[in-house]
């Protein structure tokens, strides 16, 4: 995966499942702005080491800035600890510090992200009270937030630089199942038996694991995205700047996902030709 220009952080979120992690790594910039930068499918037995091997490789991968030249590191992954929360927990110790957010949803919450708490980890036989930090995070604020984002009209191009809304998503050219996933939950108005009204976030579709990646993503961009001032953002450029050198960028439409390795699956459609690989 490429970072377009505008994007000055990335991020991830980690879908964990029995037989796989699913991974997307987003970039972040101005407004909220955001783009995919690729998205994962890491195929393994989560009771088993293999596949966390997998993923603490991707978390050290390096990412180019289209811009630049410059290399990017994810800064932060969030981990879904629904399932393997022991094995989630564990592998989270062996991360960088503050580079992994295991994380727990909850539908309510008075702040869309909290914590870090400390959690019982296991380890063989021997059990750490303090082994490691947890956060919780708000689903539903983070899933609202990004249904309206998605609802935003692509700007006409014209003479001038015309600007994204703010909250606009980019997508590469995904295959049409992400898109399926990343839109497979719909809020639903409900009414208790006290007369008040509840908002419902309801599957329309059982696979959803695109959308659970973007919030998960999301959440791991909330403290960057809280104080990215237009002085923090321009620090970032420069910084960028800094640390670029020459790299042979690879075109976008060239998924680095696939790699040609069968234990991992790539969401990356067959190339389109475009003048612009980003819708």
């Amino acid at each position: 995966g490429i970072v377009p220009n505008g994007g000055l952080f990335l991020t991830a979120g980690a879908d964990v499942q029995r037989d796989r992690i699913e991974v997307e790594v987003v970039a972040w910039g101005r407004d909220r702005e955001s783009w995919s930068v690729d998205y994962r499918v890491l195929l393994g037995d989560t009771a088993k080491a293999d596949v966390w091997n997998k993923l603490s490789a991707m978390l050290e991968e390096r990412f180019p800035h289209a811009g630049t030249g410059a290399d990017m590191i994810i800064e932060r992954m969030a981990v879904d600890s629904g399932y393997a929360t022991q094995e989630v927990y564990a592998w989270s110790r062996t991360a960088p510090l503050g580079r992994v957010m295991p994380i727990k949803g909850v539908d309510k919450s008075r702040f869309p992200i909290q914590g870090p708490s400390d959690v019982e980890v296991k380890i063989g036989k021997r059990k750490r009270k303090r082994g490691a930090k947890l956060w919780t995070v708000c689903g539903p604020v983070f899933k609202a937030e990004l249904y309206g984002n998605l609802r935003h009209e692509t700007p006409e191009t014209g003479d001038g630089d015309v600007g994204f809304p703010p909250g606009y998503c980019h997508f590469p050219q995904y295959d049409p199942e992400y898109f399926k996933q990343l839109t497979a939950e719909q809020a639903v108005t409900r009414a208790k038996k006290n007369g008040f009204a509840v908002i419902e976030w309801q599957k329309t579709r059982e696979r959803n694991e695109a959308l659970d990646c973007r919030v998960y993503a999301r959440a791991a961009a909330e403290h960057d995205l809280i104080r990215l001032t237009e002085r923090v953002a321009r620090n970032k450029e420069r910084k960028l700047e800094e640390n670029s050198k020459e790299v042979a960028v690879k075109t976008i439409s060239t998924p680095f996902s696939s790699s040609g390795k069968p234990d991992t699956v790539s969401r990356w459609a067959e190339p389109v030709l475009s003048d612009d690989p980003w819708l």
